[in-house]
């Protein structure tokens, strides 16, 4: 099975947001071929919400997972310590009061 580049599926996944006036940006570049990916949802109420891709072994297939959520101060933290130990890691901040990410809509977990 052929994978998209990180470069490739952010640069499409910020597309999708901004089709749904959704503003989102990149926090962290990294790799560009095969950087892992996590995105902040920001819901600018001083609350906040991190997924990260899982391979899922069980239905071979990709799926998002929270990773962390909470006060933004606490998940800013949990994503800082994970950038720590992954320095090809990418980071998308979404921001948008309704908690819309679209990471559930097709096509977003391939």
């Amino acid at each position: 099975m052929t994978r998209l580049t990180s470069d490739f599926w952010v640069s499409a996944y910020l597309t999708r947001l901004r089709l749904h006036d959704i503003p989102a940006f990149v926090v962290k570049h990294g790799d560009d071929t095969a950087g892992a990916v996590l995105v902040k949802l920001n819901t600018l109420d001083g609350r906040a919400q991190a997924f990260q891709r899982r391979f899922d072994f069980m239905t071979n297939s990709r799926a998002w997972e929270l990773l962390a959520e909470g006060e933004e101060a606490a998940v800013d933290a949990s994503l800082a310590k994970q950038r720590s130990m992954d320095p090809d890691l990418w980071i998308i901040e979404v921001e948008d009061r309704m908690g819309r990410h679209l990471l559930d809509e097709a096509g977003l977990s391939d």
